[in-house]
């Protein structure tokens, strides 16, 4: 079980955008401005006081489109989304109609989970600024959100086209491309954004994943190596690199490396479900359990953490508690032919022979290759 991180969105350089794009009104050069000292506020990382500023030049002049769109930037900085948002509303009524008005509304539209509302925004973006490659980028990565794979890697293709050294957008094609199961043609472009951007742990981590998928553990190792070099607290990267060694039949070093995960995030459900794998592997069945115990209460409905709890019960001999296990197993995955299987097996060795049959029967219906096992 391989746990990857989320598509990065572009951190919008506010300040850079402001200082190419923001259309100052004539008032705006008045020493007395505001507007003025909050922008500069706003370059220096003062967020709260560029607002209070912004919001005394609105006071002024209620029509500053402005002082609406910076302190939407400002808001967003800061979290306030949904302020953001408001603000570049009253931007856009007021007709400061650019196109990084409606890319900064997206990216704060995109925060809030709203894809198809982001999408629209940087849609309208690409409109006004056809080369905009941070548009393209951004809303590859919303369509991505959406479940359009192929809708997103078309715009992570312009945005490259656009600036071919755009680690970014690399990075993101790479994620669309592993989530269409084109594990070469991620680690292509993970490669691509490595060579652009060597300090990208992500980067690193995610091409790993990919060359597992493709059965080159070893070369999975060395690039989680190389992404806990960079950031000895990444978690997700102890995870992936345990999972690599187990299947190498490490089982004792991958054990280590789930410890460092959960030490490092104490809540981590994977971590503690592949390290019960581990210790299976081991025939530590009572540590196996303790640890998939702990990851169904992290994750209730983890239907796998049932079915591997339940094969560690019945190696014990505990019947009755696998065969509840494997039943609720199968609760979660209708189609658990493995659950049907084992469960099967548990009820056998408890006698009940026609409730096994029923079992086996199941199994190889949703899974023919079941039946000569």
């Amino acid at each position: 079980m391989f746990k990857k991180r989320n598509l990065k969105l572009i951190a919008v350089a506010f300040g850079a955008i402001f200082a190419v794009s923001l259309a100052v009104s004539p008032d705006a050069n008045a020493a007395d401005n505001p507007f003025i000292t909050g922008y500069a506020k706003f370059i220096q990382g003062d967020y709260r006081g560029a607002i209070a500023d912004c919001d005394r030049a609105i006071e002024l002049n209620p029509d500053y489109a402005e002082a609406y769109f910076l302190r939407g930037g400002a808001k967003s900085v800061l979290g306030d989304h949904d302020g953001a948002i408001a603000d570049f509303d009253r931007a856009v009524e007021l007709d400061l109609n650019d196109a990084d008005t409606y890319f900064l509304r997206g990216g704060a539209k995109d925060n809030l989970d709203d894809y198809y509302g982001a999408i629209a925004d940087y849609s309208r973006a690409i409109e006004l600024d056809p080369d905009y490659a941070d548009a393209y980028n951004n809303r590859g990565s919303a369509k991505h959100n959406l479940g359009d794979h192929d809708g997103a890697i078309a715009d992570f293709d312009r945005a490259i086209e656009l600036k071919p050294d755009y680690a970014a957008a690399y990075y993101n094609r790479g994620v669309a491309k592993d989530d269409l199961d084109d594990y070469y043609g991620a680690i292509a472009d993970y490669s691509r954004t490595i060579e652009l951007d060597p300090d990208d742990v992500d980067a690193y981590n995610n091409r790993g994943t990919a060359k597992s998928e493709l059965g080159d553990h070893r070369g999975a190792i060395a690039d989680y190596d190389r992404a806990i070099e960079l950031k000895p607290d990444y978690a997700a990267a102890y995870n992936n690199r345990g999972t690599a060694k187990s299947e190498l039949g490490d089982h004792r070093g991958a054990i280590a490396d789930y410890d460092r995960a959960i030490e490092l995030k104490p809540d981590y459900a994977a971590a503690y479900y592949n390290r019960g794998n581990a210790k299976h592997e081991l025939e530590d069945y009572h540590g196996a359990i303790a640890d998939f115990d702990r990851a169904i209460a992290l994750n209730p409905d983890d239907a796998d953490a049932y079915y591997n709890r339940g094969n560690a019960k019945r190696r014990l001999d505990d019947y009755h508690s696998a065969i509840a296990d494997y039943s609720r197993a199968i609760e979660f995955k209708r189609d658990y032919a493995a659950a049907y299987g084992s469960r099967g097996r548990a009820k056998s060795a408890l006698g009940d022979h026609d409730g096994a049959e029923a079992d086996r029967k199941r199994a190889i219906e949703l899974n023919p290759e079941l039946k000569d096992r």
